[in-house]
């Protein structure tokens, strides 16, 4: 009988297995369908055709890669979300089909990206890949395309991915393993249509949570449909809810902008981009009336949904190498190309609040935080439980900030300015994370979580336990790695030619941002932190690793301003703002504000790190006090605990 069931279920894997594949053949056949419009899209964008065999290398390899990073990343949130791992902190064996899944696709995703880069180039440059690679000028040809560089992103990321599965089967291991596969997916993303032209700062914000919530959504899908007695919870049918719904309002920006007002059916991009569209939302309401159902989906339907999601993402790459209507209509402008909107005045404090660019990306964030925090402050007031008020003023005011920073005119014009982009830096890395430090939010998720139930898969109370508690967390957040994360990488970036790649493009940005906010939180963390994690120094250690910092932030402030080269010099000549007089004075200036906009977040640190010590003195003497009162001997007991200690030791 165990042998007439396991071939049952092995002869159900393959029957799901070969519709997929009768699926990606579906997929295949629009693809060489589109060939035929090559010539006019590669004419349109003033590119000679690179041939038949390149274009339909380069749609297909696109399709694949896209796929194949969307099963890595759909098979790893698989297993972080259902995975109950073991005492040692391995998975669970019924979680280990899926790692299994990731091993093997990983080497694939490696292989297309690694063939993506000579092809992406080939079509770039007009040239037929026979010839490129038979021709001395292979190198520069893949220097000079953006997105061939994009693509040595995501295979230098998909080899990393295959190469350090190989070597864990815990938990977090899977955990960290998500940052490569999600960057993997991001870069292409962010080099090709999204990251050029008119308003590519909305766009490449947009295209980053696309291009991730798209890769869980669908790679979560083939993961159940292709993995053997795969069980599709519930918390998997919420995930695929909320991405869901996430891609198809972050698709249907990304479709406006590149839309460009034209007509959808217009062109191959707005015909892609349809039918992505479509099915999609069919597939959307399909989990969500499951969901409202409270029903679990039938392996038919599964198999079904993830074909949807095959061909969906084969529309979504073919939109990708197609040429966006708005781009053939526009005028290009220096502005268009390295900012993506004009800045006709110089900043005043009038601009920089007026001047919004709201980020889809860390915006939202930023939105989204707050508005969880208030609504779990609500829900412990609810049960009768107290939170401080202070504690929910520093979060807010500090989702706040964090908005301001990444959205309003101190972004707009910080990426086009240094002196602004610095004041941006020094909020980011200084400002806000003291805020969202002493709003104890990990505390707070741990009141308001519930607990799994017994003998139950672990939930997110479980997981944001672990991941706090974390090897790679302690590590991270030890204060000496904080104090040298927090001090070295404001050296690195600005002082090597890192910099001067990172504030050529807004993922650029993005990626400053979210950098320069997570080592300042880590740094904050071990010296205010209110949530449980980071080892503790004692009071003075906090306070003399404070002030430990401001030398570095004074040297880097005066050497910034004395010395005689400009920071992103070449950049800064590009966008040529008409009402910048000197872009060496604009250094100086942000020289300036780095060295003096430390002591506002200072004075915040110090007054409540002296309000903790002096709290902590409190409670000890109070604690010290009802010893006594209970008549015990504080000298006794410390002799009896060094004999305890002595004996311990001894044995």
């Amino acid at each position: 009988m165990a042998r007439v069931r396991m071939s049952t279920a092995a002869g159900g894997w393959r029957g799901r297995l070969t519709m997929l594949g009768v699926v990606a053949g579906c997929a295949v056949v629009l693809f060489m369908c589109a060939l035929q419009l090559g010539a006019q899209r590669l004419a349109a964008a003033g590119i000679a055709d690179p041939g038949t065999a390149t274009s339909a290398a380069r749609l297909l390899g696109h399709w694949a890669a896209t796929l194949a990073g969307a099963v890595c990343v759909g098979a790893l949130v698989w297993i972080v979300t259902t995975a109950t791992p073991r005492d040692d902190g391995r998975i669970d064996p019924a979680s280990f089909s899926a790692h299994l899944l990731v091993e093997r696709v990983a080497v694939a995703w490696t292989c297309f990206a690694t063939a993506m880069v000579v092809v992406s180039a080939s079509a770039d440059a007009g040239i037929p890949i026979g010839r490129l690679i038979a021709g001395p000028g292979l190198g520069s040809t893949i220097a000079a395309s953006e997105v061939a560089r994009g693509w040595c992103a995501t295979a230098l990321c998909a080899l990393a991915l295959a190469v350090g599965v190989r070597f864990t089967l815990r938990w977090i291991g899977h955990c960290i393993a998500l940052l490569p596969a999600l960057v993997g997916v991001v870069a292409v993303a962010v080099t090709g249509n999204a990251g050029q032209g008119p308003d590519h700062d909305i766009a490449t914000s947009a295209a980053i949570v696309f291009s991730v919530t798209v890769a869980v959504w669908a790679g979560t899908k083939i993961a159940a449909a292709g993995l053997p007695d795969a069980v599709l919870r519930r918390r998997i049918q919420v995930l695929h809810v909320l991405c869901g719904s996430v891609t198809i309002v972050y698709g249907a920006v990304l479709a406006t902008l590149m839309l460009g007002g034209l007509p959808i059916l217009g062109s191959t991009y707005g015909r892609a981009v349809l039918v992505a569209g479509v099915l999609m939302v069919l597939v959307w309401v399909g989990d969500g009336a499951f969901l409202l159902k409270r029903r679990t989906p039938s392996q038919l339907v599964n198999t079904v949904s993830a074909a949807a999601m095959i061909v969906a993402t084969a529309a979504v790459a073919l939109a990708d190498s197609s040429v966006p209507p708005r781009f053939t209509v526009h005028e290009f402008s220096t502005w268009d190309i390295f900012l993506g909107y004009q800045l006709d005045a110089p900043p005043s404090p009038l601009s920089l609040i007026t001047e919004w660019r709201f980020d889809p990306l860390i915006g939202t964030a930023a939105i989204v935080l707050a508005l969880g925090y208030l609504v779990a402050t609500a829900l412990l007031r609810r049960r009768g439980d107290h939170w401080p008020v202070g504690r929910t003023i520093a979060w807010t005011l500090g989702c706040a900030a964090l908005l301001i920073a990444t959205s309003s005119g101190v972004r707009a014009y910080g990426s086009a300015m240094f002196s602004v982009h610095m004041g941006e830096h020094m909020a980011l890395n200084m400002f806000v994370p003291v805020l969202l430090v002493l709003g104890a939010p990990v505390t707070l998720a741990l009141r308001v979580l519930p607990a799994a139930p017994k003998g139950d898969a672990p939930g997110p109370r479980e997981w944001l336990v672990w991941f706090v508690h974390a090897p790679v967390t302690r590590f991270l957040s030890h204060p000496v790695t904080a104090f040298v994360l927090f001090v070295g990488s404001l050296y690195l970036v600005y002082f090597t030619p890192l910099f001067d790649t990172l504030i050529r493009y807004h993922w650029g940005h993005e990626f400053m941002s979210v950098h320069f906010l997570l080592t300042g939180y880590l740094y904050y963390w071990g010296i205010i932190g209110i949530d449980p994690g980071p080892r503790r120094l004692p009071f003075l250690g906090r306070l003399g690793l404070l002030f430990a910092v401001m030398p570095f932030h004074a040297f880097f402030g005066i050497a910034t301003m004395t010395m005689t080269s400009s920071l992103g010099e070449t950049f800064y000549r590009s966008v040529n703002l008409p009402w910048l007089q000197s872009i060496s004075d604009d250094q100086h200036m942000g020289g300036a504000i780095a060295w003096g906009s430390s002591e506002l977040p200072v004075i915040i640190v110090v007054v409540a790190l002296v309000a903790q010590w002096a709290r902590q003195d409190r409670r000890a003497g109070a604690r010290d006090d009802r010893h006594s009162d209970r008549g015990y001997d504080d000298d006794l007991d410390a002799y009896n605990a060094m004999l305890q200690e002595l004996s311990r030791t001894r044995r």
